[in-house]
């Protein structure tokens, strides 16, 4: 706890920091000028598991398609070294700064070390705690997917297949993370109009197939009458989909599950009648990304959050969009 409390120290002290470097250009963006080229940075917070690998391909994909050259980090799960990758683009000296934030405010000092060092910064698919920091005056946007909606959906769909009476297992995402808070909201919030609806037990499986099949294994035990899991990404119920038959229950029957992503193993699991539903979560973010990045260097004012539209999949559209799933 005290740990963590210095960290939420330096964080504040940080964006204080950047927020009181002079007069009105503090609230000012650093500019972008506009290049044939540039040298862009993108931080990407971890490798392991198929919806991040997809993102990194569209983004070196758009930047090969450019002609620009990505300075790209992994940071392995770890949101210290996320903040040391950043350091080390701003000493690189890039021209923009893409960053996929691994936790909302451990990632804060980043964003205003780059704010301080005049290279403006675009979030991709996950926020920075907005008391902290505020896009338009400490970075550029945030481009995503509506979280909150993605839970809503999820939860919708659940309710319809239980007829509104479910005992629920939440396997959540990286706690910290937007999306993790804000997909857990979404579907609590639509639960709790449907007395029926009870998360029984939730915890988080860190968006990863093994950790969620894991966390499932246990929650399972601990509650052997769940007739519903509710995973924050598809690679948790996957994992959630094996520890049901290890457990000698059959997922879409005995239990329903629903998730949110879009990956081709989920679409699978829907034609194959183990999972119900996942909402779509796009992760090719290349086009966008760069698109954005003309536009702010052409002097446009960019709206604080470039939305990403997502579908919905279930046994009614599976099959057909299987082939477009990554």
């Amino acid at each position: 706890m005290m740990l963590r409390r210095t960290f939420l120290a330096l964080a504040t002290g940080v964006a204080a920091i950047g927020l009181g470097l002079g007069g009105a250009s503090a609230q000012e963006l650093p500019k972008l000028k506009k290049k044939d080229h540039y040298k862009v940075g993108f931080a990407q917070t971890e490798s392991n598991n198929p919806w991040r690998i997809a993102q990194t391909e569209s983004m070196k994909a758009e930047a090969a398609k450019r002609g620009d050259q990505l300075v790209y980090t992994d940071a392995a799960g770890s949101a210290a070294k996320q903040v040391a990758d950043v350091n080390s683009m701003i000493a690189q000296g890039v021209d923009l700064i893409f960053l996929a934030p691994r936790e909302e405010k451990p990632l804060i000092p980043a964003v205003m070390a780059a704010k301080k060092a005049g290279i403006p910064v675009i979030l991709l698919d996950r926020n920075v705690d907005q008391s902290l920091a505020k896009a338009g005056r400490d970075y550029v946007t945030f481009i995503g997917s509506d979280f909150v909606d993605e839970g809503k959906r999820a939860a919708e769909a659940l309710t319809k297949a239980m007829d509104g009476k479910a005992k629920i297992i939440q396997l959540e995402g990286t706690t910290g993370s937007s999306p993790a808070n804000d997909r857990r909201k979404g579907f609590e919030d639509y639960i709790k109009a449907h007395p029926g609806m009870q998360v029984v037990a939730s915890q988080s499986g860190d968006f990863a197939r093994d950790k969620g099949r894991q966390v499932a294994e246990t929650l399972l035990q601990a509650h052997p009458d769940a007739t519903a899991i509710y995973a924050h990404n598809d690679e948790m119920a996957i994992g959630a989909i094996a520890a049901l038959e290890a457990a000698g229950k059959k997922p879409g029957k005995d239990v329903i599950v629903v998730s949110v992503d879009g990956t081709r193993d989920a679409l699978q699991a829907i034609i194959d009648g183990k999972m119900l539903a996942t909402v779509e979560c796009n992760p090719k973010f290349g086009p966008k990304a760069f698109e954005t990045l003309d536009r702010y260097a052409k002097g446009e004012q960019i709206e604080p959050w470039v939305v990403n539209t997502d579908r919905f999949f279930d046994k009614s559209n599976a099959a057909q969009l299987i082939a477009d799933a990554y």
